[in-house]
């Protein structure tokens, strides 16, 4: 903002300092670029360690897609493991950086059909060792074997597989939550738990359950909470009785994943649950906004400027149009955050090279003024900068690449 104009925040949070604070320690550096608060983050950190109740937190990659980071909490107690989104980006973490700490592994959320990674992860021992796919159904098993009995592996360890089971909600043909996997109940499950066990080149590792019902939904009215509680019942008795057929049958323990970051305090608890996930938390983007179970602390942003004044009561930034993935509509478009009270224009939103904003009484922005803003979900900010500014202190303490700065590209 232009000097003397400073505009205090509003809102009465714990947290309203933080914008001067931010924005004092940032002033040097030409936008647009990417922040992140490592004050915020790092409390953000341990409030998600405390509300997975002894747990430990498996990192989701996808949620924050910059290395440094993820080691950043990978060293924290509470934290364990990567959640990755691609078999490419696991060997690339395991075999290529120096990311995770020797006893850590990685998890791949999503099953992979790359025939050339599944290569890679064949003939390269430390890399099975740490890192575990995953399946829903034969085909990828028929992958896994294929590549695994091709690649003659000479130390005949096995290829650890998870099994990702299908953690909605269902009331009559309503569906509640993400499309993710055919497996549901032991019957679903135990085949391909009896198969793996079988196979001479892999084994059963785990299983999955993913509640996107409850951890990517606010649970911001009383239908909502209502629904989620019931949802969780349920979830509770199946994935239990699922637990205990699996590992009956396999005859050793498995990892059980769980949850996210919007129901960390309901699945950590659970005893059947060895490890929950989350990421998106540490960032805090807008979508847990309306979370009432829990509060975290903004600490991503992107800084951008004032190009334009087109009417009064309006300013244009540029670009801004970091809009987020899943079903289309406003909760999917970044969010003006400092100054207080601008809002984006509802017949244009946020665009790919220009944005307009209303501009509320008793704030006033010039031509070369900034404007921050937050992204709606957290790894799509990573994916369109290459660099991120760390905060903490009152001063930039580092500069980083994202995945994207190191030129890497997963999804």
């Amino acid at each position: 903002m232009s000097a003397g104009r400073r505009v205090r925040p509003t809102g009465g949070t714990a947290h309203e300092d933080a914008p001067a604070a931010l924005v004092a320690a940032t002033q040097h550096l030409e936008p647009p670029f990417a922040v992140v608060d490592l004050d915020a983050f790092d409390r953000n950190a341990d409030a998600l360690v405390e509300r997975a109740g002894g747990s430990p937190i498996r990192v989701a990659s996808k949620s924050v897609r910059c290395r440094f980071l993820t080691a950043r909490v990978l060293r924290r107690p509470g934290f364990s493991g990567v959640l990755a989104f691609s078999l490419e980006e696991a060997l690339w973490l395991v075999t290529g950086t120096d990311t995770l700490p020797a006893d850590h592994d990685v998890l791949v959320a999503y099953p992979s059909v790359d025939r050339a990674a599944f290569e890679r992860l064949a003939g390269n021992a430390e890399a099975r060792r740490r890192i575990v796919v995953m399946a829903d159904g034969d085909a990828y098993l028929d992958l896994a074997e294929s590549v695994m009995r091709s690649a003659s592996v000479p130390d005949g360890h096995p290829l650890r597989v998870c099994l990702d089971v299908d953690a909605s909600y269902r009331i009559g043909r309503l569906h509640l939550g993400a499309r993710r996997s055919p497996l549901r109940t032991e019957a679903d499950v135990a085949p391909l738990v009896h198969r793996l066990v079988a196979s001479d080149v892999l084994e059963p590792a785990g299983l999955m359950f993913y509640d996107a019902q409850i951890a990517g939904v606010a649970d911001s009215s009383r239908l909502v909470r209502q629904v989620q509680r019931r949802s969780a019942a349920e979830l509770a008795g199946r994935r239990r009785r699922i637990v205990e057929a699996a590992i009956e049958i396999a005859g050793i323990g498995l990892l059980v994943n769980a949850g996210g970051t919007g129901s960390l305090h309901l699945m950590g608890p659970d005893p059947s649950v060895t490890e929950v996930a989350a990421g998106s938390g540490l960032f805090a983007p807008h979508l847990f906004d309306d979370y009432r179970a829990f509060d975290l602390e903004p600490a991503a942003f992107f800084v951008t400027t004032v190009v334009r004044r087109p009417a009064p009561g309006y300013v244009t930034v540029f670009g801004a149009g970091l809009v987020a993935s899943g079903a289309a509509g406003a909760s999917r478009l970044p969010r003006p955050w400092w100054p207080r009270g601008l809002r984006l224009v509802g017949t244009e939103g946020a665009g790919e090279v220009q944005t307009p904003l209303r501009v509320p009484a008793g704030v006033h922005l010039e031509v070369g003024d900034r404007v921050w803003f937050r992204h709606a979900k957290a790894g799509e900010l990573c994916e369109r900068v290459d660099r991120l500014h760390l905060v903490t202190g009152g001063a930039v303490a580092d500069v980083v690449p994202t995945y994207r700065g190191e030129e890497r590209c997963f999804g």
